[in-house]
């Protein structure tokens, strides 16, 4: 899961727990999603991409291409 791209679909940020929709080689995925770095805060519809992965369903992400 690790790498892989997403896209918020609940805002990511401090004190809340997101989601984002994931899509891996065989199907999509919406884990819970918190942020990598404790202060930002990732709202809805920002494509991120996947730091940490902690099994079964929850995933650190940052904002990808600078968004």
């Amino acid at each position: 899961m690790v790498g892989l791209m997403g896209r918020v679909t609940g805002t990511v940020g401090p004190g809340l727990v997101g989601k984002v929709i994931v899509r891996g080689a065989r199907r999509r995925r919406a884990p819970l999603a918190h942020p990598a770095t404790g202060n930002d805060r990732i709202e809805r519809g920002t494509v991120v991409m996947v730091v940490e992965y902690q099994p079964p369903r929850t995933v650190y992400v940052q904002a990808a291409y600078g968004s």
